[in-house]
C-alpha cells in the first residue's frame, strides 16, 4: 500500500518553502484552558503573528496533537482557523488525537496526503501514533511504506515528519514516551543517505540535532511549553512558536523559529500534568 501523494510546486528560488505548527491542543469549548492557557487563544495569537510575519511559506505541516478532546468539533476549529493562512495544509496524528474524527480537518479543507513531492525533494508524512498511549509506534506497514516511498525516489533529497521523537531529547519524562522502534526507523533510512532531515512535535520546546548525518528537529507547541532538560514533568515560560523551513535545491534545510513576542500565555506553575 502506497502512501497518499501531493505534488507541490518548487519556488522561484528553487527551494520549497514550509511553515510547521504543532500540538495545537484544540478543544470543542473554545473557552477551555489546557495547564492554564487557553489553546484556541494562543493558536489564534500564532496565526495573526504568522501572518503579520512576512516569511514565506507555500505549504503547511501539522505534525500532531492538533485536540486534547478528540471532538470533531475541534478538528473543524483548526480546519478553519489554519484557513486562514490560505496555503495548503496536510496532517499527521499525534498520541492526543482521534483518527476516526481528524478525517473532519479533511471535509474542510486539510488536506490527508502523506508524500508531498516536489522537483528536488519528497516530503514523508509518518503516523507514529498508538491510540490511548503517550508513546509512538510505527507498524510493520508503516515501515514498508516509508521504505517504498524513499526507494521509489532515490535521487530526491527528503525531509520526514512524525510527532514522536525518534531521539532523546534529554527529558527523562518526555523520553518514556518517544518512538519505541525507533530502531525500525533508522534501519528503514540506513539505505538512504539523500534522507536529510526528521522534523517533529509532541515535546513542546526547541530542539535541533544532527545525528549519522540527519538534522531532528522540534518545534515549540502552539500552546503550553515543556521545560528542556527535565527529569520530571515541568512547565517552561517560554511564549507558543512555530517554524519556519526551507529546503534548498543542494539538499539543505534552513530553518528559523519563531515565538509570540509578549509573554501573554503562561501556565498555571501548579500543574503536575496533563
Amino acid at each position: 500500500m502506497a502512501l497518499t501523494k501531493l505534488n507541490i510546486t518548487t519556488a522561484e528560488d528553487g527551494c520549497v518553502h514550509l511553515l510547521q505548527v504543532t500540538d495545537t491542543h484544540l478543544f470543542a469549548d473554545e473557552q477551555t484552558g489546557l495547564l492554564g492557557v487557553n489553546t484556541n487563544a494562543s493558536f489564534q495569537a500564532v496565526l495573526n503573528d504568522i501572518k503579520n510575519d512576512g516569511i514565506r511559506f507555500d505549504y503547511i505541516l501539522a505534525t500532531g496533537d492538533l485536540s486534547q478532546d478528540h471532538s470533531k468539533a475541534s478538528y473543524q476549529r483548526f480546519a478553519e482557523s489554519i484557513a486562514q493562512l490560505q496555503r495548503p495544509c496536510v496532517w499527521l496524528p499525534g498520541n492526543h488525537d482521534m483518527q476516526a474524527n481528524m478525517q473532519t480537518l479533511e471535509q474542510h479543507g486539510v488536506l490527508g496526503a502523506k508524500q508531498l513531492i516536489s522537483e528536488h525533494w519528497q516530503v514523508l508524512m509518518l503516523d507514529t501514533q498508538v491510540e490511548g498511549s503517550p508513546h509512538g509506534m510505527m507498524s510493520q506497514r508503516q515501515i514498508d511504506e516509508l521504505k517504498q516511498a524513499l526507494s521509489e525516489y532515490p535521487n530526491k533529497h527528503v525531509l520526514i515528519a512524525m510527532h514522536h521523537q525518534a531521539i532523546p531529547v534529554g527529558s527523562k519524562w518526555l523520553d518514556q514516551h518517544n518512538l519505541k522502534n525507533a530502531a525500525q526507523f533508522f534501519e528503514a533510512i540506513a539505505d538512504f543517505p539523500n534522507v536529510r532531515g526528521v522534523v517533529f512535535g509532541h515535546v513542546h520546546q526547541n530542539y535541533e540535532f544532527q545525528f549519522d548525518g540527519v538534522a531532528f528537529i522540534a518545534t515549540p507547541s502552539t500552546c503550553i511549553q515543556f521545560l528542556p532538560l527535565s527529569a520530571n514533568f515541568a512547565l517552561d515560560h517560554q511564549q507558543p512558536g512555530w517554524r519556519y523551513l526551507q529546503l534548498t535545491p543542494e539538499g539543505r534545510i534552513a530553518t528559523r523559529l519563531r515565538r509570540l513576542s509578549e509573554r501573554s500565555f503562561l501556565p498555571d506553575p501548579k500543574s503536575k500534568g496533563y
